[in-house]
């Protein structure tokens, strides 16, 4: 087993920030985990440094953290860091010397649900079968907003994270049908990649791109609008999320070979915990599998849902316990 160094002055604050709410949690123990957790909107505050402070203002009295993790949802490179899907803009380095911070890691977010994967315990989790053991390669989806990927590798150093953007690599169809559906997509977009249909912003494409293939006229329904009437039996809803479990099970299987991810592979983000049992029983699992001649490698792989909403909090504290600072 990989030993973490632990070498950050404790406590810690944690963050996951995503274009509307921002989780703050503090770490006084990391035998504890993750406590005092509170959710704040983004537009509520002018900048990163104003919404800590008014975590801070929540917590007892005098508390001030000597380490801060924060997981971002954008790409993380250099010292600005500018968010997405919101008005935040920081400086790492001017953000740290505001806090009065020993030290600030700043990690994409999927970085930080990666590294929450290790330590994942069967409450936290919803498998296909056997759960995921926590041993190994591991590998993170995440339909949301967007369409995260991102994997976790262990070495004697530690676990390494592997952030990326496969979210962006080319989706493949499987058959006629799904082969239609993307020559359907292509006629408005010249790349067709896997978040284009497996994401909130994806589904409503999925779905025009179904209407389209049975000759309806599309709607123009919102994400939340096409689960909540494909659960309840709509027609061309339910055939989109038909659509959206399989094409997201064989995205998962090409991650998981590609990754090497025998240890497991997770599927979070915000909307296949939406599609409840509709989830477990739909294709994914067999598409995940379907590779051909590795139908026995991947059938060998378990795959699971994370159920805790706070996972990338407990990832962002595994950082900094990591840290050798």
């Amino acid at each position: 087993m990989v030993e973490s160094r632990g070498r950050a002055g404790l406590p810690w604050l944690v963050a996951d920030v995503g274009g509307t709410n921002a989780r703050f949690g503090w770490v006084a123990d990391p035998a504890q985990g993750v406590q005092q957790v509170r959710q704040l909107p983004v537009a509520g505050h002018r900048t990163p440094a104003d919404a800590v402070r008014h975590y801070l203002a929540l917590l007892p009295a005098g508390a001030q953290p000597r380490c801060a993790a924060i997981a971002v949802a954008t790409a993380v490179q250099g010292d600005v860091i500018e968010l997405t899907n919101s008005h935040w803009r920081f400086s790492r380095q001017a953000l740290q010397a505001e806090l009065g911070l020993q030290t600030l890691l700043v990690l994409n977010d999927f970085e930080a649900l990666a590294l929450s994967l290790p330590r994942l315990q069967a409450h936290q989790l919803r498998g296909h079968g056997a759960l995921p053991t926590g041993q190994g390669t591991l590998a993170v989806i995440g339909p949301g907003t967007g369409l995260g990927v991102g994997g976790v590798v262990p070495t004697p150093q530690g676990w390494v994270a592997l952030p990326g953007e496969g979210g962006h690599a080319t989706l493949a169809p499987a058959d006629d049908f799904e082969s239609a559906l993307l020559q359907q997509v292509r006629t408005r977009f010249a790349h067709v990649s896997a978040e284009r249909l497996l994401s909130g912003i994806g589904l409503p494409v999925l779905h025009d791109a179904v209407c389209a293939v049975a000759g309806v006229a599309a709607p123009g329904l919102a994400a939340e609008h096409i689960v909540e009437r494909g659960l309840a039996g709509d027609e061309l809803c339910s055939r989109t999320l038909d659509s959206f479990c399989a094409l997201l099970g064989s995205f998962a299987g090409n991650v998981a070979l590609t990754l090497g991810a025998r240890g497991g592979v997770y599927i979070g983000g915000g909307i296949v915990p939406r599609l409840g049992e509709r989830f477990f029983t739909s294709t994914f699992r067999a598409r995940f599998e379907a590779k051909g001649r590795f139908q026995a490698y991947l059938a060998g792989i378990p795959t699971a849902l994370i159920t805790d909403t706070l996972a990338a909090l407990a990832g962002a504290a595994l950082a900094i316990e990591q840290h050798p600072g």
